[in-house]
C-alpha cells in the first residue's frame, strides 16, 4: 500500500492511499480543486473516489469541486447535508456498513467529533488493512490485522498543560481540543488496543502547529510500535 499525504493539518488535509492492484482514492479534499490537481500531477481523473470523514473546511474545502470535476464522492448524509452536497457522483454511506470502490472494500466507523456525522474509514484490500482516523478524541472500536495506521496525533497533553501556563491559550479552548482531538497519549492507548502484529507503517497526521512536537511524537510511538512511522 502506497500512502502519500500532500497537505495534514488545520490548513488543508489530503491524503492519497493506492492499493497493490493500483487503485487510488484520496482521503479528504481539503484544499482549493486547482491544488488538488496540482498534488495529482493533474491526474485527477484517474482517482477512484473521494473519502471524506467530515465536514469541516480543512477536510472538505474542495469537496463539491472534485464532484463537478467528474469524481466520485462519498459521505454520511449528516456531512453531504452541513456541505450541501448533491449530485449524481454524491454516494452516502452509512456507518459499520461496508461498501467496496474497485478493489477496495471500507468501513466507515462513527467517530466523536463537533461535526455533523463524522466518521473514521477502515480501509482493506489484498492481505493489507489500513485504519484512518482523525479529528477524534479517542477511538471506541478495535481492529486486526492492520498493516497500516493513519492517525492524528494533535498534541500532547503536557504540552498543551505548557501553553496554558504560559498564557499562549486559554483554559476553554484546551478543553475543547482535548474533546475534539486525539492527543499522544489517547493515541498510544488507541495502539495498544489493537492487534499490530501485521502492521508495516504508522503515520501520524494532523498535528498542531503548535500543541505538538514532530520528532518526538515519531520518536514514541516508533519505540511503542516498533515500526516505521512518518510524520505528517
Amino acid at each position: 500500500m502506497e500512502i502519500t499525504a500532500f497537505a495534514s493539518g488545520s490548513s488543508g488535509n489530503l491524503y492519497r492511499v493506492v492499493d497493490t492492484a493500483g487503485t487510488p482514492l484520496l482521503l479528504e479534499a481539503g484544499l482549493p480543486l486547482k491544488q488538488i490537481r496540482r498534488a495529482l500531477d493533474f491526474r485527477l481523473s484517474a482517482i477512484r473516489g473521494v473519502l471524506l470523514s467530515h465536514d469541516h473546511g480543512d477536510h472538505s474545502k474542495g469537496a463539491a469541486d472534485v464532484m463537478k470535476a467528474g469524481v466520485d464522492l462519498y459521505c454520511t448524509a449528516g456531512t453531504a447535508a452541513a456541505l450541501g452536497l448533491a449530485g449524481h457522483r454524491l454516494h452516502l454511506i452509512k456507518p459499520l456498513e461496508q461498501f467496496t470502490i474497485g478493489t477496495w472494500t471500507v468501513l466507515p466507523f462513527p467517530v466523536d467529533h463537533d461535526a455533523a456525522e463524522p466518521v473514521g474509514f477502515l480501509l482493506a484490500s489484498g492481505d493489507e488493512k489500513a485504519l484512518y482516523l482523525t479529528d477524534a478524541p479517542y477511538c471506541r472500536y478495535t481492529f486486526q490485522g492492520l498493516t497500516h495506521v493513519m492517525l492524528e496525533v494533535n498534541h500532547s497533553l503536557d504540552i498543551l498543560d505548557a501553553q496554558v501556563a504560559a498564557g499562549v491559550i486559554d483554559h476553554d479552548l484546551r478543553n475543547r481540543i482535548r474533546r475534539s482531538h486525539m492527543s499522544l497519549e489517547a493515541a498510544k492507548d488507541l495502539l495498544r488496543a489493537n492487534d499490530l502484529s501485521q502492521l508495516r507503517a504508522v503515520h501520524l497526521i494532523h498535528l498542531s502547529n503548535s500543541n505538538s512536537d514532530a520528532e518526538r511524537f515519531g520518536r514514541e510511538i516508533r519505540k511503542l510500535t516498533g515500526r516505521p512511522v512518518y510524520v505528517h
